[in-house]
């Protein structure tokens, strides 16, 4: 007994086909605002690459240029199948083409619908990433004259100014990292040579941020240094004082810039996902009510389509045991083949 099957007349067959050349074509364009949507993610994540730390969230996008690209040939072919199934004679030089069609398309469907996940279950490698990736780009924001990081200080600048933010988890993550280069200091200054012999690194640390770090909406000139030291500044109070630094740190603010990017994306391909379906059953009821017409004289008849020729279970048991048949051949082949080079190996008897 076949899976979901409805009976087709030749009215029936011909709207099928108009529709499935409109949605095909539809899904074209879906494939390619996919591998639009991938391309901008990729380059989203790359302009940040140098405050991330591993390559495994390009994933995503990675996934979702493969899947734009094939949904483009995918659906351009089922376009092409549409034009020429109300024409037999035509239709049946796609007869041999249909069974990988399906294959590659319900592999590639899957793929999308993968990739949706996958963006919904990023958060964790991606904060990972961001945790490591941005405390390397505090510690090498003073590397300004090493070549490959030369143009970290003003990366992290200019990240902080863009997302509001200040330092890896909040403004303090300054205070534990020397960020002033050593050209910059005096070294003849006792305030410097204390405070570098202070600990036991060697380090010049001071509680304070770059000026990236200063929020515009404060009412006073920004603090930037002695920011724990309440007497150093007239009218100030460091635990209270709120506006005077970006609050939250990069990490927090990158990651729900992404999360939001990646979940605006997950719905749209969502979208495409349900479209991609609707071309692939469209597609195999298609196919079905016209193969039916084969060996009949009335071009016009009633036929019936279906999904699965067979039940779920039964079409599943079927294409098991078709696999493990494959595979038993092929272990008796690579058994025969063995055995005819331990013969030809074997030496002959010498001639009595």
């Amino acid at each position: 007994m076949g899976l979901l099957k409805m009976k087709f007349t030749f009215q029936r067959r011909v709207r099928l086909a108009q529709g499935l050349w409109l949605l095909s074509w539809l899904a074209v364009v879906a494939g390619a605002l996919t591998f639009s949507m991938g391309v901008f993610l990729k380059a989203e994540l790359l302009r940040r690459a140098e405050v991330m730390d591993n390559t495994e969230i390009h994933a995503v996008p990675n996934t979702l240029i493969v899947v734009g690209l094939a949904s483009l040939a995918i659906n351009f072919f089922a376009g092409r199948i549409c034009q020429d199934s109300l024409d037999a004679t035509r239709f049946s030089r796609w007869k041999s083409f249909l069974q990988p069609y399906f294959v590659l398309s319900l592999f590639f469907t899957a793929l999308m619908l993968v990739a949706v996940i996958m963006s919904c279950a990023m958060k964790g490698n991606l904060e990972e990433s961001l945790k490591i990736g941005l405390k390397n780009g505090i510690r090498f924001y003073k590397d300004t004259d090493m070549p490959g990081r030369c143009f970290q200080k003003e990366t992290i600048d200019r990240l902080q100014m863009e997302f509001r933010c200040c330092g890896n988890n909040n403004y303090k993550d300054w205070f534990e990292v020397q960020w002033i280069s050593d050209r910059y200091l005096d070294f003849t200054s006792k305030d410097v040579k204390d405070r570098i012999k202070s600990n036991v690194d060697g380090r010049y640390l001071v509680d304070g941020v770059p000026f990236s770090c200063c929020n515009p909406a404060s009412p006073r000139p920004c603090i930037q240094y002695q920011l724990t030291n309440n007497s150093a500044h007239y009218n100030y109070e460091y635990q209270t004082e709120e506006l005077n630094l970006f609050s939250h740190g990069c990490r927090e603010a990158l990651v729900s810039y992404y999360m939001g990017l990646m979940n605006t994306i997950g719905g749209g391909v969502l979208s495409v996902f349900i479209l991609q379906m609707s071309v692939l059953v469209s597609a195999r009821y298609l196919q079905t009510a016209i193969e039916a017409l084969a060996g009949q004289e009335n071009m016009e008849a009633e036929t019936e389509g279906y999904l699965l020729e067979k039940g779920v279970k039964e079409t599943i048991k079927e294409k098991m045991d078709a696999i493990k048949k494959f595979l038993q051949i092929n272990e008796v082949d690579a058994a025969a083949g063995e055995a005819s080079a331990e013969a030809a190996e074997k030496p002959a008897p010498a001639a009595s």
